[in-house]
C-alpha cells in the first residue's frame, strides 16, 4: 500500500508533462570559476637573482719558494696597506743556500784568478820561444770558461739571496684580508694561496644565471641591486662580466654586476644581495597567471568568458617570458577581456561558469582575483 502511494506523484507528474506537449530540460552544471580581467601593460616579466657582494680585485697570496711557516701576522677582517707583511717562512734553509753560493762565487774567483796566472806565463815563454801558440790559445779558451763559470756562480747566489727575500709575504695592494690558507707550522709549497686579499675600491655582485635567463639579463634596460640587511635601499649596478659556458656543476652561467656609486659602510663583503631587472624588454602585452594557460598538443590557450551569456569560448595564445607564477602573452588577447584563472581544466567550450565580482581592467592589469 505504501509503495503505490509513492508511485502515484511520479505518474502524475508524467501525466502532466505529457499533457503541456513539453520535453524535460536536460540539467546543466554551472561551474564557479576565477577570473581577471585582462590589462595590457608596458614592460615585461621582471627578473630577481640573488648573490653575493664582492670585491672586483681579489689576489690569492702565495710564497715564491716553499718552506715552513713561521708566522702569522694578520687574521681574517684584517685592514692592510700595500707592502705590509702578511706570512714568514723559517729563513734557515734559504740562508744556508746562500752560503753555498757565496762559496762557489768564491770558488768561481780563485779559478779566473789561476786562469789569469797560466795565461801570462804561457805569453811570457811564448815570446822566448818556449812555449807554442797552441799552448796559448788553451789558456785563453780556459779563462774563458773559469770567468763563465764565475758569472753563473754570482747568478745563483743572487737567485738564493733573492729567495731569501721571499720568505716574507707581502701584500700587494691595500684592502682586507678574507681568507688564510696557512697556519704556523705548516710546510706550504711555492705558489700555493695562503692569504686572500680583497681590494678596496669597486664592489660587485656574483650572481648565477640559469641557462634559460641569459638572454633576458643581457638584454635588460637597467639593473638595481637591493641589499637583504638593508631594505628599501636600492643601487643602480651595470653587468660586467658574464661566463661563456656553464659551471659543470649547477649548469649555469657565472655573472658579475658592478655597483654604481657604493657605500662602503653599508655594502660589506660577503653580504646578501638580490639584483632585478624590473624591465627586460620594454614592449607592450598582457600579464597572466601561470594557472590561466592550458597547454593542448603542444598549442595554449586560455579560456575567454563572454560577458553577456557566461559562456566560455578557447582563445589560442603566444606566450613570452614567464617569472614565478606569472607570464607574458604577447598575443591573442587585445586586453579587456575576462579570463578564466582557476578551473580551466574543468571547461569545455560553451559552458557556462558562475563568475565573482569582476573587476576593472584598468584597476588589475593582470593580477589573478
Amino acid at each position: 500500500m505504501n509503495v503505490r502511494w509513492a508511485i502515484a506523484p511520479l505518474a502524475a507528474a508524467t501525466l502532466l508533462a505529457a499533457c503541456t506537449g513539453e520535453a524535460a530540460k536536460p540539467y546543466e552544471e554551472v561551474r564557479p570559476v576565477r577570473v581577471t580581467v585582462a590589462g595590457r601593460n608596458t614592460g615585461s616579466v621582471g627578473s630577481a637573482y640573488s648573490g653575493a657582494i664582492v670585491a672586483r680585485y681579489e689576489s690569492q697570496l702565495g710564497f715564491r719558494t716553499g718552506g715552513k711557516v713561521v708566522a702569522r701576522l694578520v687574521d681574517v677582517g684584517a685592514i692592510v696597506k700595500r707592502g705590509q707583511p702578511l706570512m714568514r717562512l723559517d729563513p734557515e734553509q734559504q740562508a744556508l743556500q746562500v752560503a753555498s753560493a757565496s762559496a762557489d762565487v768564491d770558488a768561481a774567483k780563485s779559478r779566473v784568478a789561476q786562469a789569469r796566472i797560466d795565461l801570462q806565463r804561457s805569453e811570457q815563454l811564448l815570446a822566448r820561444q818556449f812555449a807554442s801558440r797552441a799552448e796559448l790559445d788553451q789558456q785563453k779558451l780556459a779563462l774563458d770558461q773559469a770567468e763563465a763559470q764565475l758569472r753563473s756562480a754570482q747568478a745563483q747566489r743572487e737567485i738564493h739571496a733573492n729567495q731569501r727575500g721571499f720568505t716574507v709575504l707581502t701584500a700587494d695592494r691595500d684592502g682586507v684580508v678574507t681568507a688564510i690558507g696557512a697556519e704556523t707550522g705548516q710546510v706550504v709549497g711555492a705558489g700555493q694561496s695562503v692569504v686572500t686579499v680583497a681590494a678596496e675600491g669597486e664592489r660587485e655582485v656574483a650572481i648565477s644565471i640559469p641557462e634559460g635567463r641569459v638572454d633576458e639579463l643581457r638584454n635588460a634596460r637597467s639593473l638595481q641591486v637591493s641589499i637583504w640587511a638593508h631594505p628599501g635601499r636600492h643601487w643602480k649596478g651595470v653587468l660586467r662580466e658574464l661566463a661563456p659556458a656553464t659551471d659543470s656543476v649547477t649548469r649555469t652561467y657565472a655573472a658579475r654586476i658592478t655597483i654604481q656609486d657604493p657605500d662602503r659602510e653599508l655594502l660589506r663583503l660577503g653580504m646578501t644581495a638580490s639584483v632585478s631587472a624590473p624591465d627586460v624588454d620594454g614592449t607592450s602585452a598582457i600579464r597572466l597567471p601561470l594557472t590561466a594557460i592550458v597547454d593542448a598538443e603542444g598549442r595554449r590557450h586560455v579560456w575567454v568568458v563572454d560577458p553577456k551569456t557566461t559562456r566560455v569560448a578557447p582563445r589560442e595564445v603566444v606566450l613570452g617570458s614567464a617569472q614565478d607564477d606569472s607570464v607574458l602573452v604577447t598575443s591573442g588577447l587585445a586586453g579587456g577581456e575576462t579570463v578564466v584563472t582557476a578551473g580551466v581544466h574543468m571547461l569545455q567550450a560553451g559552458r557556462q561558469v558562475k563568475l565573482p565580482a569582476l573587476p576593472k581592467a584598468e584597476d588589475a592589469p593582470g593580477d589573478a582575483r
